[in-house]
């Protein structure tokens, strides 16, 4: 049983979210702290930190939340473990993939031919290389598998 999924996935999914959103509440706290003086900055101070909060929520709605913990080849299926529960997908199941190395992290997207635990688009992080815009070669080989279990 191999491990497809990045080793960064918690610190993609847990870590970041708190550096990021722990940085902006500072910065907030700040501006609040300094506008109760007579002298403080402006409510518009507020503006900006806010709007960041609000992209980075839904940037990493999009790009990040969604994610699976971990992923493993069996062979001729894949067991998707995620907050304590797994399910197991059998490749001839999977009707697409999507395999997004422009991205940060990389993304590989599975859409599954009936709804499971995890819905019917399962994604996780690719495992990233030194070399930038390289494909992975154990992704690669899931492409190939999955379009000869397909038949």
């Amino acid at each position: 049983m191999k491990k497809l999924s990045s080793k960064n996935t918690f610190l993609y999914k847990k870590i970041f979210p708190i550096i990021w959103f722990g940085f902006i509440g500072v910065f907030i706290l700040i501006t609040l702290t300094a506008m109760a003086n007579d002298n403080g900055p402006s409510m518009s101070f507020l503006i900006m930190p806010i709007f960041m909060a609000l992209f980075g929520y839904f940037v990493m709605k999009k790009l990040i939340f969604d994610l699976i913990d971990a992923v493993y080849d069996e062979g001729d299926s894949l067991l998707f473990k995620n907050n304590k529960k797994q399910i197991r997908v059998n490749l001839k199941d999977i009707k697409n993939v999507n395999y997004a190395t422009m991205v940060n992290p990389p993304r590989v997207t599975l859409s599954i031919r009936y709804q499971t635990e995890f819905g019917d688009e399962l994604s996780f992080s690719a495992p990233t290389s030194f070399i930038p815009f390289k494909k992975n070669t154990d992704i690669k080989n899931l492409i190939d598998r999955i379009d000869q279990a397909r038949g």
